[in-house]
C-alpha cells in the first residue's frame, strides 16, 4: 500500500505521541520493539485480511491482537486505539516515523548507497565511516543497492542530501564540458 500525504501526517502524529510518552518514561527501545511487533502482525497477509474483514466484529479483532501481540500495556493500548479508529494499517509508517525520531535523537543517519557492484563488508564499513565524517553523525547505517548503470563509484542519499560520485555522472559532466568548448 502506497503512503499518501494523509497517511504520512496521521502516522507522524501517532509516532510523535508515542515518542513523547516513550521519551518521558525512558522507554524508547521498548516502544520501538512494540511498534515493530504491531507493524509485523499487521503486515502478515492472513492477519491483515482478517482485520480488514467487515464481517468480523471489533471485539474479535481486538482479541486477535491481544493473542498475537506480546507487547507492553501501553503498546497494546495504541494497537487497540488504532484498531478502533480504523488506522491499524498505519503501523508500518508509525514505526518508520518513530525510528526516524529515535535516530535523530541518537545522532544516527541512515544512508542509501547505490554502487555498480555489491560492496564487500569491509567496503561498507569504510563507506559508512566516510559518510559519518562527512555529515557529522555519530553513526551511519547503510542500506545498499546495486545499479550496474553507474559503471563505477557510488551515489549516497542521506535524508535530503545527495552525494553523487558515480562514473556515469562524471562522464555526463565531461560530455557537457566537451560540448561547451566545441562551440
Amino acid at each position: 500500500m502506497a503512503q499518501t500525504a494523509g497517511t504520512s501526517i496521521a502516522a507522524r502524529r501517532y509516532a510523535e505521541a508515542a515518542y513523547a510518552i516513550a521519551k518521558d518514561s525512558g522507554t524508547q527501545d521498548q516502544w520501538r520493539d512494540d511498534l515493530a511487533s504491531i507493524a509485523q502482525v499487521v503486515e502478515y497477509p492472513q492477519v491483515s485480511g482478517y482485520l480488514a474483514d467487515a464481517k468480523v466484529s471489533e471485539d474479535e479483532k481486538a482479541r486477535l491482537l491481544q493473542r498475537a501481540l506480546d507487547i507492553s500495556p501501553l503498546g497494546m493500548n495504541l494497537a487497540l486505539l488504532l484498531l478502533e479508529r480504523g488506522r491499524l494499517h498505519l503501523a508500518p509508517w508509525i514505526l518508520a516515523e518513530f525510528d526516524r525520531m529515535l535516530d535523530e535523537e541518537r545522532g544516527v543517519a541512515r544512508a542509501v548507497v547505490t554502487t555498480a557492484v555489491p560492496l564487500a563488508p569491509g567496503e561498507e564499513q569504510a563507506v559508512a565511516e566516510r559518510l559519518r565524517a562527512l555529515v557529522g553523525a555519530r553513526e551511519v547505517r547503510l542500506e545498499t543497492e546495486v545499479d550496474p548503470s553507474l559503471i563505477g563509484g557510488m551515489v549516497a542519499r542521506i535524508g535530503d542530501r545527495l552525494i553523487d560520485g558515480s562514473v556515469r555522472t562524471r562522464l555526463v559532466q565531461l560530455k557537457r564540458s566537451l560540448a561547451g568548448t566545441a562551440r
